[in-house]
């Protein structure tokens, strides 16, 4: 058994539709893991939006967006007098919750969630059909029978190992060994939908190489392999051919959108080898990621935005102590707030952090603590790793510096946002 994992891009048309079909063809045993179909995610969180704000009539001009996107696709890929029941069903739901929800912004990530999951619903869908018709035999999973989560929406986790015997379960009286599933969704012990955070299709698709003990699992992109940096930001970037777990884990950590970050433990754990290829190029080798690599001295460059700095100072002067230090990590960890980098002096702390809805919440929470907390979005962070004099001369002047992290392996830059 393979595991291939198809983004959205990937999928963002009939032409991608198409180009999924060449690459699976002839795959005997595969599990198909998919995401939402091109800027599918976003639209969804529109009609949210549009939900939150107690405007149904926009919601359903949204939804009739979204429809009509995916139809288009339809028509394309299998003529316009073709009907998928369940893609139809599904859309009539959607309009139905929106619709009939009584809102409250107690639930926002419920219903967040219970949206924004319709998008790899549909999606599976569509493809599991037309690989069907076209001679790749397969069975479409509901990975909402398939992932048991914890109990939390918008960034849940899986549970494992109840997902183990959920999943078999699901497959085991399949006539055919290629599954289509959805990528970034399970669903809680209450039985509402969750979903796995933002780029969480690539965990998914770990969770199944993990449970059913997958060869391979395969990472399609619109790039040829690993890249040491983002070449949209850094020009210079170039491939990497391979690399080990660990290495890969502080990328992703450090903002590099090789894999998602909860990712790579559970194919550690099976030495299960993670290859990045091209989706336009099937031959091309692109990279591989396993434990049978020597940890690599390769210049890494990444960069994150959407990131928050509060800047955490002590009304009464006193002096930043551990106690202190535990009660502010706590506080972020409640609200499910990541932390990217932490620099201190003896009366101010710097906290950089992931955007999220609950911000305010946890600023609220700190100034309760007796802390002046000054709040500063639009900034970036840069890690470089394995820097040389040139690049850390590069770095050393610039005027948007907030912060910079030094050590003999890496470099870490908080700045304001800038167009690099």
């Amino acid at each position: 058994m393979n595991v291939y994992k198809f983004g959205g891009a990937s999928v963002k048309n009939a032409a991608g539709v198409r180009n999924l079909l060449d690459i699976v063809t002839g795959e005997k045993e595969l599990f198909i893991i998919v995401s939402a179909m091109g800027k599918t995610t976003n639209a969804l969180e529109g009609v949210f939006t549009a939900m939150q704000q107690g405007d149904k009539e926009l919601a359903m001009r949204l939804i009739d967006e979204i429809y009509t996107c995916h139809r288009t696709i339809i028509n394309d890929l299998m003529g316009a007098d073709v009907t998928i029941g369940r893609v139809d069903a599904f859309f009539e739901e959607l309009r139905n919750i929106v619709l009939e929800t009584i809102y409250h912004e107690s639930d926002a990530e419920l219903w967040y969630d219970t949206i924004v999951a319709f998008g790899e619903l549909i999606s599976t869908t569509i493809i599991s059909n037309y690989l069907n018709v076209n001679g790749v035999a397969n069975c479409w999973v509901d990975m909402r029978r398939a992932f048991l989560t914890e109990q939390l929406h918008k960034n849940a986790s899986v549970n494992i190992e109840a997902s183990e015997m959920l999943l078999k379960r699901e497959i085991a009286d399949s006539p055919v060994s290629v599954f289509v599933g959805q990528g970034f969704i399970g669903s809680a012990p209450d039985g509402t939908i969750t979903t796995l955070g933002r780029e969480g299709s690539d965990y998914s698709a770990a969770i199944v190489a993990n449970v059913l003990d997958a060869d391979s699992m395969v990472v399609w992109k619109d790039v040829d392999g690993i890249l040491n940096a983002d070449p949209k930001k850094f020009p210079e970037a170039k491939k990497i051919e391979r690399l080990n777990y660990m290495d890969t884990i502080e990328m992703s950590y450090s903002g590099a959108q090789i894999i998602h970050p909860k990712t790579i433990k559970h194919l550690k754990q099976k030495n299960i080898p993670l290859y990045v290829r091209s989706f336009s190029n099937k031959h091309a080798t692109g990279s591989v990621i396993t434990g049978d690599v020597e940890r690599t001295y390769e210049t890494f460059m990444t960069h994150k935005d959407n990131v928050v700095l509060l800047k955490l100072h002590l009304i009464d002067l006193s002096y930043m102590l551990e106690e202190m230090f535990a009660r502010l990590f706590a506080i972020f960890d409640n609200h499910r707030i990541h932390i990217n980098l932490v620099h201190n002096t003896a009366v101010d702390i710097y906290i950089a952090v992931d955007s999220s809805w609950h911000i305010d919440d946890v600023v609220s929470e700190l100034m309760a603590t007796g802390l002046d907390v000054d709040k500063q979005e639009n900034v970036e962070i840069i890690t470089i790793r394995h820097y040389d004099d040139e690049i850390y001369r590069q770095y050393d002047l610039d005027e948007n510096i907030i912060i910079k992290q030094v050590s003999p392996q890496s470099i870490r830059i908080v700045r304001k946002k800038v167009n690099l």
